[in-house]
């Protein structure tokens, strides 16, 4: 008779590749059920984004017919379980994981890899929320379509709190939902300050495992306020190749070792890697530099994320609201995917340190 502490025997060989230990001692394996000669059971996973798990699940059903028995049928669920390090959920309490997309400089694509890191996750499988935290040139409306939509308000123990508008299965919150197009934000430090507080203290984001922060380029006041009232898990660099984004990404990731709490930079995007004409699909014309990101990314001791080609279908999903990822012919939606899968793998390893589940 085959046991389930046979399983469980055989499944604590298995180790979780990024957390370094096996899946019995990380209480990842659930609900074992033998039948005869089949044998199923669940194995729940750090995030729905995990980039292994396909190794995982092989893996396992290689140590049960090595260490049990070769005839038996395995049949591995994968389901996931978001974890999160965060102790203190005062603000933004059913938040799991806040990941801040920073650029030193304009233009170089923060808002494109924050919309389509937000519907990446999504599309692996997370609950995840958009938070257009620049103020003073608010894209997030106008890249999800939605650009004539306002929050509507709802009662919440009393309190009157914004609802983010819903697109694409994303939470979304941007002053752009509340200013005309075409109104400039003509508004001093204090002003931007008391608006984020309120997107975050006064909104009702629900649960959701990520919330993506599309932080304001620079090293400015927004940042330092943003880095004070919201506990941000991580920090995702966005760049060109050129040298002059990276001279700048440089200072946005001198200002967060600055921070009086230090917070991790989960790794580096470059964008407009190459160009690649439609005509010649596998051509790369590298307009701005190259190599730039993977520099940027060994100095600062993070891993390079993935390389955004420079292709004309990435700009238009943005300027139409269908945002690359959701375009399966278009060429970045893979490596979009992909950085969202180790963004999920390098928080999950932070938070594995003290793992929270909510």
């Amino acid at each position: 008779m085959i046991t389930q502490q046979d399983i469980l025997k055989a499944l604590s060989t298995v180790q979780e590749p990024d957390l370094r230990k096996d899946l019995v001692t990380l209480n990842m394996i659930k609900d074992i059920v033998i039948n005869d000669n089949n044998v199923t059971f669940t194995v729940v996973l750090t995030t729905p984004a995990c980039p292994l798990k396909e190794k995982i699940e092989t893996d396992c059903i290689n140590a049960i017919h090595e260490l049990v028995s070769p005839s038996l049928h395995v049949k591995v669920e994968m389901r996931a379980n978001v974890t999160s390090n965060r102790m203190d959920k005062l603000v933004l309490p059913g938040v799991k994981n806040i990941i801040a997309v920073v650029s030193g400089k304009g233009g170089v694509g923060k808002s494109t890899v924050s919309a389509n890191l937000a519907l990446a996750l999504h599309q692996l499988g997370a609950k995840v929320g958009l938070l257009d935290a620049d103020i003073h040139g608010p894209s997030v409306p106008m890249m999800f379509g939605v650009h004539d939509e306002t929050p509507d308000m709802r009662d919440v123990n009393g309190k009157q709190l914004m609802v983010p508008i819903e697109r694409h299965g994303i939470k979304l919150l941007s002053i752009g939902f509340m200013i005309d197009p075409n109104q400039a934000v003509v508004w001093r430090g204090p002003m931007i300050s008391s608006a984020l507080r309120q997107f975050v203290n006064d909104t009702d984001w629900g649960e959701l495992d990520y919330l993506i922060l599309d932080m304001p380029p620079g090293t400015g006041d927004i940042h330092l306020t943003m880095a004070q009232i919201v506990p941000v898990s991580g920090v995702v660099l966005v760049t060109t190749p050129q040298d002059v984004a990276l001279a700048d990404a440089m200072k946005a990731a001198v200002m967060f070792e600055m921070l009086p709490t230090k917070i991790p930079m989960l790794g580096v995007v470059e964008n407009m890697s190459w160009f690649t004409p439609a005509e010649l699909p596998d051509a790369k014309y590298y307009i701005f530099g190259q190599g730039g990101g993977q520099k940027m990314a060994d100095k600062i001791g993070v891993g390079l994320l993935g390389q955004v080609p420079l292709v004309q279908g990435v700009r238009e999903g943005g300027d139409t609201g269908m945002p690359a990822v959701l375009d399966d012919m278009n060429p970045a939606k893979e490596v979009f995917l992909t950085i969202a899968k180790q963004v999920a793998q390098q928080l999950a390893i932070i938070n594995s340190a003290k793992v929270v589940t909510a």
